[in-house]
């Protein structure tokens, strides 16, 4: 159960619970048998430190595994990891902001578990209950048990190594030999970033060898983070693949447990994004591995098989589109009987489909799900039953489905916001929903008759927030678009006493949705109602959910359809909603949603009369290869693409109060946008207002900045707008 409301202001709550996702049960795995759920959660709603626990699911018990404040001589275990420039990158990458034992793998049987804590390897015996570290070489990272759970490989120094699992035999089977630039077994950062891939290895079923990537970053160019806060310390040099430039090279080998290499065969200048990679067990037999690859243009993409002995590879399918072809998380898969799960455009959806690679090769794959699904990702391979989630007539909820010998089957609520694994029948699913702010965790079993029946709950140990819940209205816009929306008054407000300022919180482009089935996800945007706004939240054209048409329309210009949407889901919600008052209309946003609001007071003073840009994207040109060619193209082909969705044109037209917020130590959205965007504004003799934030990443997760950022929004925004606080209301 959640621990009770704390006493603190929410913007303190909110920094100090990690945005309430402290003491929330995570990375659920499940045994062969479905008896037991290992999965991780701290000690409660606000403490840091993850700890590895399981759950018998026969009797219900949790027991503890793994408490880091025991195993590592940090007392924390996040200290050390965080000196650690491969793990400080990883978690960027992923948005950890907790510590302790944030990622855990284990071999086939769930007999062991390894993980890091300060750059050392540990491993959970679950039989024994015993936990011990192996000696390996310092720092280490992804520690990841063979699957017959006789020995352990891991990254150090930017080399594969091996190690058995009693701690004997440590050696390296892929090591650059010292070569600058050169790693094997990591994820690039394009993969990292925008792929979803953080991982750089694969272990065959039968534990026999190796599938690793090996990364040559001495293309990339190298930019320099500096902290102007302390000079005498040296910048950061990171490789950075900017749109136009060259990005790290990515080969794939076969490594046998002797170190024999042997390259796997595919056009690495055609095909320079590696995906993903899956080796997996079909039934009683290992099958070859699966290698995806996407062009550089992202319009097509390829799903290979490795020959295990040779490296070659065979074409299985390529998917091609003429604006891009999507990647959707947890594809390709294989079922019991040996059909390969793919995802695919059809029919206006994206769909499963399943075949043997000759079906895939001769278009012939079957489709799994219907056209009414739209399919998100892939969670587990249970035998021959597929778990994925996906959205059916509402793009603001996302359910848990099965397909498979039974057909489709829901399983989970089809509202609400839901997650979960599947394995040896036992499904965990986390649950987010609109009545409550909490994350239900329930564990079910798999009946005769296919159906899922009740075994088990986890808690979460996560407090409630010390605002009231969340007044949230779901709908969509009156306009052309449909954009899907969400309205929150404050808490307090009675309908009809007066207008409303109206506060937009958009995040408003691909990849991430705001307007969602699920009451957490509106905290701090209730929290910004109750300082005296009608805050509005709009998912226009480009956010994910609503199908290949929708999500393409953002192809060639990142900026006009996300400014309409927001235009017209602002004038719907007035139409719908009388207590909005247009004439005093704010808008703030961090990351894509900092670039959507200063492009909003930049280009639609007429309408947006006050922003706040946090982590703005300014200019295209500065951002990843992958995310921006995507929807931009490659500069040198477009430019008029890049200069249509730039806001450092646009600079000299600002008339109204802009703030731009940045952390100096950005290495996703580099300070540099906004230096850029500033100078600009300087040279065009407008005025605006910069908050730099030393020391501060794209997360910006740090307690005493969250908090403040909160409270020095609403100050500028009031100020901007010239309201008021509401006399002893707000929060």
């Amino acid at each position: 159960m959640a621990v009770t409301t704390s006493t603190d202001s929410f913007p303190r709550q909110n920094a100090r619970t990690r945005n309430f996702t402290l003491g929330v049960p995570r990375s659920f795995q499940i045994s062969p048998d479905g008896g037991t759920v290992l999965f991780l959660r701290s000690r409660g709603g606000s403490d840091p430190v993850n700890c590895l626990w399981a759950l018998d699911v026969a009797s219900g018990q949790e027991r503890l595994v793994a408490d880091p404040s025991v195993l590592s001589s940090t007392g924390l275990g996040s200290a050390g990891a965080a000196e650690d420039p491969v793990e400080k990158a990883r978690r960027e990458r992923v948005r950890e902001r907790a510590g302790g034992i944030v990622a855990f793998a284990t071999d086939a049987d769930l007999a062991v578990a390894a993980f890091t804590l300060g750059g050392l390897v540990y491993l959970a015996d679950l039989r024994t209950g015993q936990t011990r570290e192996l000696p390996t070489a310092t720092p280490a990272a992804d520690p990841r048990p063979a699957p017959d759970g006789r020995h352990l490989a891991y990254v150090s120094d930017g080399a594969l190594r091996l190690v058995a699992i009693d701690g004997s035999g440590d050696r390296a089977l892929a090591d650059p030999e010292g070569m600058p630039g050169i790693t094997f077994g990591l994820a690039d950062f394009a993969a990292a970033e925008e792929l979803g891939r953080t991982r750089g290895y694969w272990w065959a079923p039968d534990s026999s060898a190796i599938l690793v990537a090996r990364v040559d970053e001495t293309p990339v160019q190298t930019w320099h983070i500096a902290d102007p806060a302390n000079p005498a310390a040296p910048a950061s040099a990171v490789r950075y693949p900017a749109a136009g430039t060259a990005n790290a090279v990515v080969s794939l080998y076969l490594c046998s447990l002797d170190g024999k290499l042997t390259r796997v065969d595919f056009d690495e200048q055609a095909f320079p994004y590696l995906v993903t990679a899956a080796w997996e067990r079909a039934g009683n037999a290992s099958q070859p591995p699966l290698i995806a690859v996407l062009s550089r243009d992202q319009r097509e993409l390829r799903l290979l098989t490795v020959d295990p002995d040779t490296g070659s590879t065979t074409l299985v399918r390529a998917d091609t589109d003429k604006s891009w072809v999507d990647v959707v998380p947890g594809v390709p898969a294989r079922t019991a009987a040996g059909a390969i799960v793919w995802a695919a455009d059809a029919d206006g959806a994206k769909r499963l489909v399943a075949g043997t690679a000759q079906e895939h090769a001769a278009g012939r794959a079957m489709p799994m799900t219907p056209p009414s699904l739209q399919v998100r990702s892939v969670l587990s391979v249970d035998g021959d039953t597929v778990l994925f989630r996906a959205s059916a007539a509402d793009p603001a909820s996302i359910a848990l489905w099965t397909a498979g010998p039974d057909g489709i089957r829901p399983a989970s609520e089809e509202s609400g916001v839901h997650d979960g694994k599947l394995e040896g029948g036992t499904l965990a699913v986390a649950s987010r929903s609109l009545q409550g702010t909490e994350v239900a965790v329930r564990v079910l079993r798999r009946r005769a008759d296919g159906a899922f029946a009740p075994a088990a709950d986890i808690a979460s140990l996560a407090e409630q927030p010390s605002i009231p819940l969340p007044r949230v209205t779901l709908g969509y816009s009156a306009g052309p678009s449909r954009v899907r929306t969400a309205i929150m008054l404050p808490s307090w407000y009675e309908p009809g006493s007066g207008k409303l300022p109206v506060l937009c919180d958009p995040y408003g482009g691909p990849h991430a949705q705001r307007a969602l089935s699920a009451l957490d996800a509106y905290l701090t945007s209730q929290w910004f109602a109750d300082q005296g706004f009608a805050v509005l939240i709009a998912d226009g054209r480009g956010t994910p959910g609503r199908g290949p048409e929708w999500d393409r329309a953002v192809k060639g210009d990142l900026a006009t359809p996300a400014l309409e949407d927001q235009v017209e889901a602002l004038r719907s919600a007035a139409d719908q909603c009388a207590d909005l008052d247009l004439s005093r209309v704010a808008i703030r946003g961090w990351s894509f949603g900092g670039y959507l609001s200063a492009l909003a007071v930049l280009r639609r003073p007429d309408v947006f009369h006050a922003a706040v840009a946090g982590a703005p994207v300014t200019d295209w040109r500065l951002y990843d290869t992958v995310y921006t060619e995507r929807y931009l193209g490659h500069p040198d082909f477009s430019p008029e693409a890049y200069e249509r969705s730039s806001l450092i044109a646009d600079a000299p037209t600002l008339t109204r109060p802009l703030m731009i917020i940045h952390g100096l130590a950005d290495d996703n959205v580099v300070v540099a946008h906004t230096l850029r965007l500033s100078s600009a504004l300087l040279a065009a003799g407008r005025p605006h207002t910069v908050l730099p934030l030393s020391g501060v990443t794209h997360m910006a997760a740090q307690e005493e900045v969250a908090e403040n950022l909160l409270l020095l929004q609403v100050d500028f925004l009031r100020e901007a707008l010239g309201i008021k606080p509401p006399a002893g209301k707000a929060q």
